[in-house]
């Protein structure tokens, strides 16, 4: 079986990476991490998803895929974007994260509540090629939190995509896997897996 590091410290992205991987490329075993993190300075998703994959490619010597995703909301021109995951402050804390966003956006509108899963999933073979992919999941915020599954912003993002209304986090990792941020920007990646 062939193996590809996924450049994170994060269970919750690795569960979920193993899980879209599976269905495109069963034959690939997905790795976790537990090597230095890189300072993540970039001001886009593609810049920071490159230096994730390039230290842990680094570090490991096996292909590696890093991403780098956030939610976008259109009334905040875009942000939290790339500071998604330090929204609140440097200490990545989701229901801090959560908590503030619905405090900025406590008397918008429905209508202007719109919003945007973005994934760039970067590929770094050690000595070889540098390619970058992206995924965007569109949807609205919700005014509270719903749901037990997910992570980050999922309880309040509810995907275009879904008839019954449900946030990211009502539904099933299955469902979520096959039409989020990342599975889209997986679906771009398959083809560049496939030569590994």
């Amino acid at each position: 079986m062939s193996r590809v590091v996924l450049a994170t410290h994060n269970r919750h992205k690795v569960a979920e990476f193993a899980g879209i991987v599976s269905r495109v490329r069963p034959d690939l075993e997905v790795v976790g991490y537990d090597g230095p993190e890189p300072v993540e300075d970039g001001v886009t998703f593609a810049q920071n998803a490159l230096i994730k994959a390039r230290a842990a490619a680094a570090h490991t010597g096996l292909p590696a895929l890093a991403d780098d995703s956030g939610v976008c909301v259109d009334v905040l021109g875009g942000s939290p974007g790339v500071f998604s995951a330090y929204w609140a402050g440097h200490r990545k804390d989701d229901a801090a994260n959560l908590a503030l966003l619905l405090d900025q956006l406590f008397d918008v509108a429905g209508p202007y509540r719109g919003a945007h899963y973005n994934s760039t999933i970067a590929l770094v073979v050690p000595g070889g090629d540098e390619r970058t992919v992206e995924g965007i999941w569109p949807g609205r915020l919700a005014t509270e939190p719903r749901g037990e599954g997910g992570f980050g912003y999922d309880p309040v993002f509810v995907p275009d995509d879904d008839a019954a209304g449900r946030t990211a986090a009502e539904l099933t990792a299955e469902e979520k896997n096959a039409v989020s941020h990342r599975a889209r920007a997986f679906e771009a990646l398959a083809p560049l897996l496939a030569a590994l």
